[in-house]
Formats: C-alpha cells, structure tokens, sequence
C-alpha cells in the first residue's frame, strides 16, 4: 500500500514542525556549529565562582551533552525523512525496499524501516 498524497503533506507538515521545535530547544542551550549545520555545541553554563557554583555548571553542562546528542540524533532523523520525501523514496522500506504501512509512517514519521525488517534488525518476534 502507497501513500497518498494528502498523507504526505500531513506527514511533511508534521515532520517540518517537529523540526522547528528540535531546533528550538536545541538553541535554548548550544549553538549551530559553524562549519557543520547538523551539529550543536552545548555552551558551558556560567553560574558563578564559588565551589557550589562550579559543581552546578558541570552537572548542567553534562546533562545538556547528554540532551543534545539525543535532540540531534532527532533532528538527524527528522532531515533524513524530510529528503526522503524530496527525492520521493519516502514510504519505502531502506532495507528490503517494500513499501512501508501509511499507517506506521503517521505514527512514526521518520520511520525508515517497515515492520518486519525492523523486528528482525532489533531481534523481535
């Protein structure tokens, strides 16, 4: 089964949006690296002197390590769906290249794999 068109706007919409959010929390802590625009640098947090202050900015500049990788692991996700379906293979498994369900897509937009090459990639039942 195909995607129809009206789908894929919905999907691209989506997918747009949740770009935009990505980027957004992703700026409320790091900065667009230059020379690379899929990656974000976390900015050391400057609180203050003192010792208390000082243990406060390196557990929160390790908690936003840690965010930002996740974030941009999304983001990577939601570009890689994004020229899928400027290229017009979106929808379609990359593995065994069957169409993926319309169904998984709307639930899962960035989704690059159907069901069941993702249950055997991921040692499912």
């Amino acid at each position: 089964m195909t995607i129809d068109s009206q789908t894929l706007r919905v999907i691209e919409t989506s997918l747009l949006a949740e770009r935009k959010r990505l980027e957004s929390e992703l700026g409320q802590f790091a900065k667009k690296n230059p020379n690379n625009p899929e990656d974000y640098n976390a900015e050391f947090p400057q609180i203050g002197t003192s010792e208390e202050d000082n243990a406060s900015e390196v557990a929160i500049y390790s908690d936003n390590l840690t965010l930002e990788r996740t974030l941009e692991s999304s983001l990577r996700d939601v570009n890689k769906a994004l020229q899928r379906i400027k290229e017009g293979a979106y929808g379609t498994c990359r593995h065994c290249g069957k169409n993926i369900d319309p169904k998984r897509l709307v639930a899962r937009p960035t989704s690059s794999s159907c069901i069941e090459c993702k249950k055997a990639l991921t040692g499912g039942a």
